[in-house]
């Protein structure tokens, strides 16, 4: 994992590499639909991070403003092969550099009900304990304060 590369895509071109890992993570392994992965949330104001393993986009997640100090961070993707290698805490904890540097100060996730210790390990807490649908997944809200 030594040739990996943090890219904050701001530009169509690098926005396709994270549109390229949800395909297939999300679209592929979980049988979610195009129309259900891409969302009105997927727009220029949305912010994306991608990893890259020699140019080959691996591992995503987006976020955007809700509130005027507050961000959603979600869409965080993976690929199979590479799971279990602390990438999905590598790009989670640089989207929030990224939200630090932007000044908010609260960051709010639906976090998988499978993914909620990866999420408390990285510092967020449950919001409250009622189990949400968010798609095709129940979920938590988790919250962290910067």
């Amino acid at each position: 994992m030594d040739n990996l590369e943090v890219m904050r895509a701001e530009y169509e071109w690098q926005r396709a590499g994270a549109y390229s890992v949800r395909i297939q993570g999300m679209n592929r392994q979980h049988h979610i639909s195009l129309r259900d992965e891409f969302d009105e949330k997927d727009s220029d104001g949305t912010k994306y991070i991608v990893v890259l393993d020699e140019g080959y986009p691996i591992a995503t997640c987006r976020f955007y403003e809700v509130e005027k100090d507050s961000v959603v961070l979600g869409r965080v993707v993976v690929l199979p092969e590479y799971r279990g290698k602390q990438i999905g805490a590598l790009v989670v904890t640089e989207a929030e550099k990224w939200i630090k540097e932007l000044g908010y100060s609260k960051v709010i996730v639906d976090s998988r009900l499978v993914a909620i210790g990866f999420y408390e390990k990285l510092g967020y807490t449950k919001e409250a304990e009622d189990v949400i649908q968010s798609g095709t997944f129940e979920c938590i809200k988790m919250i962290k304060n910067f």
